[in-house]
């Protein structure tokens, strides 16, 4: 089109937001007309599609390879518009300048025309002045993580005519940064505000019920749409029941505080009322299947008591309406299944399900210092912990990441060697092996490989059941719409791992011959 004399183009665009996606919008705007000449006018969607997808916005006004205007790339306004005053003359000199292009526009087959007697600008627009060129401002990826999933949490509560959320906080990295992102959700909804966004002052009076309302401080908001509550157990400690504590206080949240011990042991007494056994933690002599349904239990009580409180604790303080209950598994324990089965992690909407663990923890890191959170500063120092298993001497004895026997770094890069390079077991393991070569050994990368690959099967039935996320991340495990794959595995992989097995081998023995020859 460029080639046959096409000066301004037009994108009616639908594209979502990913993690740093906005540095690719950019170059293939940018590029597209550094080489052809021309105005590029992109626009783009903005808000929930009423699923998964966050339509980010980040309208443009591109000339010749510069951006002249920049919109915005998050905001609870429905609708912008974006202007820029450009001078179609500079896109006929800027074209003339390249003969290449002028060489090839004289052989191109013309496309066809429609005239309309109009202009696009008048003899007064001669007086007008003309944009100067603009450097883009890009997000970090912990802003948009602040900023993205906070927006589509607003979408899904104003839409779905709720009165807020309800976020089980157990004073971890997960749930922590869940809470921070309805904190800022409070933020941008104040500033609408402020700004005089009418909309949003509706949207805000209708959900909690007040048609005098205008919310002015964020932390006064929260404490009306978030309610947040530390579940504890007699596996419980202290420190994660005082951070949980001490974030509720800071973001201003309704917090209750409840002991699940109870319910706990009335379940496992009709188990043990009906078959006539106990089961045993690990550590009190049980099996490997008595510690894991026992944990379990606990697990799923916390699903059961989260949708009770989510239904009537507004009802019990003489309040209307109901609340969405917030899942907080992140993207990486999904992808290893390292969840139970209908616990914490079955919720309404999960805003932190498409995104890495890593992510998560700059994230934090970015809250503490932009909204002046303190209390995430002991929650980003503690280790990951279920804390579904007994204490040693009060404190906690398990961690994620060695129940899981990988690191999160390293499920990161499973997750997208296994998604977005489409590697199975063997090219995955090829792979590894020049990336860790320099601190692995054939076999332990082997290993390492093994392990994830079994997991991944065993428990990847899980992903039918996962809550439906915020999409953020190019490797998401969601087989709803992103991964479309089998939930039965052989969980052996025989071929695959046999493959392994003889590449291992054969670079050990190549090995062990070049130190024979050394000697």
């Amino acid at each position: 089109m460029g080639l046959d004399g096409v000066e301004i183009f037009t994108n009616a665009s639908g594209s979502h937001h990913v993690l740093r996606k906005a540095h690719a919008r950019v170059d293939l705007v940018t590029m597209a007309t550094t080489k052809n000449g021309g105005i590029y006018l992109l626009a783009n969607q903005k808000g929930c599609d009423g699923d998964r997808l966050y339509y980010d916005g980040c309208a443009m006004i591109a000339m010749n390879g510069h951006i002249f205007a920049q919109g915005s790339q998050f905001s609870l306004d429905d609708v912008e518009v974006l202007t820029a005053t450009l001078d179609l003359e500079d896109v006929r000199s800027y074209r003339a300048e390249i003969s290449s292009r002028n060489l090839a526009a004289s052989r191109v087959s013309p496309y066809p025309r429609v005239k309309v007697d109009f202009a696009l600008s008048c003899r007064e627009d001669l007086l007008e002045p003309l944009s100067e060129p603009v450097e883009w401002k890009y997000h970090s990826p912990a802003e948009e993580i602040s900023l993205g999933p906070a927006c589509w949490l607003w979408d899904f509560l104003r839409r779905s005519q709720q009165a807020g959320f309800f976020l089980p906080l157990s004073g971890g990295v997960d749930s922590a940064a869940t809470a921070c992102l309805v904190y800022s959700l409070c933020r941008q909804v104040c500033e609408a505000v402020k700004n005089g966004n009418q909309e949003v002052l509706a949207d805000v009076r209708t959900i909690v019920n007040q048609i005098s309302y205008t919310p002015q401080d964020p932390r006064e908001l929260c404490g009306r749409i978030l309610t947040t509550c530390y579940m504890a157990s007699e596996n419980s400690s202290r420190e994660t029941c005082n951070r949980a504590t001490e974030l509720a206080q800071q973001i201003g949240s309704h917090h209750i505080g409840l002991n699940i011990d109870p319910a706990v042991k009335a379940v496992v007494g009709i188990f043990s009322l009906v078959t006539g056994t106990s089961p045993l933690f690990a550590v009190q002599g049980g099996s490997s299947r008595e510690n894991l349904a026992l944990q379990n239990v606990q697990a799923r009580i916390r699903m059961v008591v989260a949708y009770l409180f989510a239904q009537l604790s507004l009802w019990s303080r003489g309040a209307r309406g109901g609340l969405l209950v917030l899942g907080s598994a992140n993207v990486d324990e999904s992808l290893l299944g390292y969840l139970t089965k209908y616990d914490c992690s079955s919720a309404d909407i999960n805003p932190i399900g498409g995104i890495s663990k890593s992510d998560l923890r700059a994230f934090v890191q970015f809250c503490i210092e932009r909204f002046q959170l303190p209390a995430l500063q002991s929650i980003l120092a503690a280790p990951a912990t279920a804390e579904l298993e007994p204490l040693t001497n009060g404190q906690v004895s398990q961690t994620d990441e060695e129940d899981m026997g990988m690191t999160y770094a390293e499920l990161s890069v499973y997750g997208r060697l296994r998604k977005v390079a489409k590697t199975g077991p063997y090219s995955m393991f090829c792979r590894l092996l020049t990336m860790w070569g320099h601190i692995c050994t054939p076999r332990q990368v082997a290993e390492k490989v093994k392990r994830f690959f079994s997991k991944y099967s065993a428990n990847r039935h899980k992903m039918t059941t996962l809550t439906p996320a915020y999409h953020a991340e190019s490797y998401s495990p969601d087989d709803n719409r992103f991964d479309l794959r089998p939930f039965l595995y052989h969980t052996g992989w025989p071929w695959q791992f046999r493959c392994i097995e003889n590449q291992v081998l054969q670079l050990e023995r190549r090995e062990a011959q070049d130190l024979d020859g050394v000697d």
